[in-house]
């Protein structure tokens, strides 16, 4: 055995690895782990990105993990102050001890005659090979590429003089203060570029080749404020968590059983918003709403900036980029100093590691996940993978929580393996990801696992269904094998609907 045995081992430090950590502290204390982390620091996705004005896209309550309160009336958070609060959860639950920075993990290989898997990392300080080896394994990576954003190979790129600069790898400094900028995209960053950008530029352009459905937020909850002053801390962290919880979800579902109507509805809202100084048509998506995610604008900042004039609005497609900015196919040109290509993200399971069982690859795109939390045909492991239609951790509290009643459960039965099996073909077309068309989703269709049309292996995006199948349903349902042999349907069904309900909105 290697001299780095542990029980768990978490993949990245960012919000689901330290969310899984403090859960492993919480609810397995007896476990031995650790978290190998590629970057210097803790936070991930709020590690990383540091262009202007960078903050969540999500409201903090519902963002904010479900042992630990987020506090102050601040909905959407910038992102110093979210990677603050991780560090400060890590800390409050003695995890942060466990992290080993500096760590690419470079192989996954699970020993079936070991009962274990067998890591392999370089220490990108040292230039050393590590080794580790772990009964259980957990991938906290998130779902795309660290090293790059995605960037279309744009005619004429080496022609433009000015800067080319992507939101992913923002330059410290980065001086635009008096320059024309041109934002490509026109998604969650480009929303958040515009308007923050536009205080010091001389003028911001967002270019789009479509527009995105936006919803105006208040960045501060003044109802949450009130309850704050009132009651116990946690107590109103869990009231605006239920509140928030149900109108994301009354926003989802109605905008897929009623596209029409919410489509008047946001448009309506954003026609206010604007208030006749500027053209609808570029705030009008050809698709229905929840086809793609949803775009908060904070404050409305984005229809300020428009409004007095420091930012405007391109909807065409891209000819060529030129010596002095950007011609268009409608035959107009932006000129411009600086170009922003916030054209979305290269999606990336597990960090680019290609895990194995017993030396053969396991090819993602041909598997279907376990209630979106194992692999089917891969044992001992797991996934930790977010929401995309609400809070992203909203999935990893429960997530996490499912996966210390496995551990826990194995324990008590005396298992070493656990392998979710797949015996009615259950496989179908659409990936973890569901029914979002967005063009990042797409271009990774052949990288992502499958969902199945049946059964746990069909993804809900329902947070409250979610909440009974991975907090009160019995674990051994017969889908899982456990030491080889198949499991038998747990005795009874979920304890009541009641229970899950008032779990799902208040927290456990």
């Amino acid at each position: 055995m290697s001299q780095h045995h542990f029980d768990v081992l978490i993949i990245g430090a960012g919000v689901s690895g330290i969310g899984m950590a403090c859960h492993l502290k919480r609810e397995c204390p007896g476990k031995s782990f650790a978290i190998l982390e590629r970057r210097q620091s803790l936070g991930g996705t709020w590690d990383l990105f540091r262009y202007p004005g960078i903050r969540s896209d999500s409201d903090m309550f519902t963002f904010g993990y479900s042992f630990r309160p987020w506090t102050g009336g601040k909905v959407l958070a910038d992102g110093a102050s979210i990677k603050n609060y991780v560090r400060e959860t890590a800390r409050e639950n003695d995890v942060e001890r466990h992290i080993r920075y500096g760590l690419a993990v470079k192989a996954a290989d699970w020993s079936g005659v070991d009962k274990c898997w067998k890591l392999t990392a370089l220490n990108e300080t040292t230039g050393e090979t590590e080794h580790y080896t772990a009964s259980f394994l957990v991938g906290c990576t998130g779902y795309y590429n660290y090293d790059q954003g995605y960037k279309p190979d744009f005619p004429g790129e080496n022609d433009f003089k000015g800067q080319i600069v992507h939101p992913q790898h923002w330059p410290e400094g980065l001086d635009y203060a008096g320059k024309k900028v041109v934002v490509i995209g026109s998604g969650a960053t480009a929303i958040t570029l515009v308007p923050t950008m536009a205080e010091k530029a001389a003028h911001v352009t967002m270019l789009q080749r479509s527009p995105t459905y936006l919803m105006p937020l208040p960045s501060t909850d003044k109802v949450t404020l009130g309850l704050q002053k009132v009651l116990p801390e946690k107590v109103a962290y869990k009231l605006t968590r239920a509140r928030n919880i149900s109108i994301s979800r009354l926003l989802y579902q109605r905008s897929r059983k009623s596209p029409k109507a919410m489509r008047r509805l946001f448009l309506s809202v954003i026609k206010r918003q604007v208030d006749g100084q500027a053209d609808m048509r570029h705030f009008t998506p050809d698709y229905n709403p929840w086809d793609q995610r949803l775009c908060v604008v904070k404050d409305g900042d984005l229809f300020k900036a428009l409004k007095a004039g420091k930012a405007s609005i391109a909807t065409d497609h891209i000819e060529r980029f030129t010596e002095t900015g950007i011609r268009l196919k409608s035959g107009e040109e932006l000129e411009t100093d600086i170009i922003i290509p916030a054209t979305g993200l290269d999606i990336q399971m597990l960090g680019g590691i290609k895990p194995s069982v017993d030396g053969r690859e396991v090819v993602l795109k041909d598997k279907v996940i376990y209630k979106n939390v194992m692999v089917e045909g891969v044992p001992n492991a797991a996934m930790i993978f977010g929401y995309t239609n609400i809070s992203w951790t909203l999935k990893v509290d429960i997530a996490a929580e499912y996966l210390c009643r496995l551990i826990n459960l194995m324990d008590k039965r005396g298992y070493r393996t656990v392998v979710a099996r797949d015996t009615e073909n259950s496989r179908g077309e659409d990936t973890i990801l569901g029914s979002l068309n967005s063009g990042y989703i797409k271009r990774a269709a052949d990288r992502l696992p499958r969902q199945g049309t049946q059964g746990p292996w069909k993804s809900s995006q329902n947070y409250l269904e979610d909440v009974k199948i991975l907090r009160f349903d019995p674990i051994e349902d017969g889908y899982l094998e456990f030491d080889g042999k198949r499991s038998r349907a747990g005795e009874g069904q979920a304890r009541g609907f009641l229970r899950p309900l008032r779990s799902a909105l208040f927290g456990s």
